[in-house]
Order: C-alpha cells, then structure tokens, then sequence
C-alpha cells in the first residue's frame, strides 16, 4: 500500500512515516504545495494525505487541479481547518474523507485503509454478488449474514445495522441514515439509541475478522481487519 503525504509540518510527517511504515504502508512525502501533483502523477499512490495549509499551493487548488487532470487516487484531507464548512469545501473539491487536527493514530489508520479498499478498480462485493466483507456474507435469498459459512446470531436492529455497513464495506455511513434503516418509521425512539445497537454489533464483531469503527462526526465504518 503505497501512501503520498502531502505535509509542510516537519515534526507531523516524519511521526506519521515512522508510525505508517511500521504498519506496512510505503510512504513518499512532499513539503509543497507546488511540488505536489508532479509528486502525485510520478508516484502514482494508492491514498494521498493532503494538508489544506500547504507553502506554494493551497491544498484544495491541488485537490481541485488533480481531479481536473482525471488523477482518480482517493484522498484523505488532513488539517486543522476543522469547521463543517472547511469540510464541505474539501469534499466538494473532490475529497473522499477529512480528518481534523489532533487526530487519533488508529482512527487514521482506519481511514486510510478504507479508502485503500474503494480505490479505482477495487470492488467491494464478494463473489456471489451479495455485499460481504472480510468473511462476512449478506445472503440475499435468506437474509441472513453469514460469518464463514456461520449464521450470525444478530437481533433485527443489529442485523439491519450491519447489512448497510457491509453494502459499503469500508466506507462511512453516517449515524442518521443508519437510523433511519434500523429504527424505520419509530419516532418515540431517541437519536442515540442507533450507538447502543453498534455497540452491542461490535462486540458480536469481534471474532468475525471485522471491526465495526466509530469516526467522528461521520458515523460508522466496517474495517476489514488484516
């Protein structure tokens, strides 16, 4: 898995190398904002991290300048800009995922490798053409999850929880849509409730070789664990 960081932040890019590298991620980084899309088209990376505030070059003029040239490579933005409406405009300029300043390690981790999965030319459905992950298994006809091969003892909630997550395995589903599919048409029931059924999925999770993953502000995720 080969990672671009785009960072001016001397001491933020070389912990990330160092933390990144460990986890088997190969990492190239570029310091400028107006070195980075030739950094970008050489290297050709599976994800690009690419900070906002960047010396020659503003982070969504390259964002914006690489989507124009056809440079389909997901990109995670990385910056301390952190209100909805920095976030809009990076998603708008053609940002797959944002993460503010200060982060945590794991939940970066997270994001990079789900984008990893939704890269050009990756599908994300199993071989029978039912949504799957890891050895998770929607069976269409029956609908039931399957756990290689194992019915997966879920509640309704849980099982209607886990059957959006895997039709975007590794992409985020946000709390209210997840709602909307797990607790359909019940108005008494209270906005938070949606986080006790992912609790208790998650723990169910944890034997599956999945992880159901919490980002902030966005929702939920299914990490495929490796």
């Amino acid at each position: 898995m080969k990672l671009l960081i785009v960072e001016d932040d001397p001491a933020l890019h070389s912990t990330l190398q160092r933390a990144l590298a460990r986890l088997g991620w190969e990492i190239e980084v570029c310091v400028d904002g107006r070195a980075a899309l030739g950094r970008w088209r050489a290297s050709l990376p599976d994800v690009v991290m690419l900070d906002l505030t960047l010396p020659g070059r503003d982070g969504l003029q390259v964002l914006e300048q690489a989507r124009l040239e056809g440079l389909a490579t997901p990109v995670l933005i990385l910056t301390a800009r952190g209100t909805v409406g920095d976030r809009v405009l990076g998603l708008n300029a053609g940002a797959d995922d944002y993460l503010a300043k200060p982060f945590d390690l794991d939940e970066l981790e997270a994001r990079l490798r789900a984008l990893h999965r939704r890269r050009p030319g990756i599908s994300d459905e199993s071989s029978t053409g039912a949504p799957g992950a890891a050895g998770l298994r929607y069976d269409k006809a029956s609908g039931a999850i399957y756990d290689q091969g194992q019915v997966l003892d879920l509640t309704p909630r849980e099982l209607a929880l886990l059957k959006a997550l895997l039709a975007r395995p590794g992409h985020a589903v946000s709390k209210e849509r997840l709602f909307e599919l797990v607790f359909p048409g019940e108005v008494d029931v209270q906005f938070e409730a949606v986080e006790v059924v992912a609790y208790r999925l998650r723990k169910k999770l944890a034997a599956t070789g999945a992880t159901l993953v919490t980002l902030r502000g966005l929702g939920y995720l299914l990490k495929v664990d490796a």
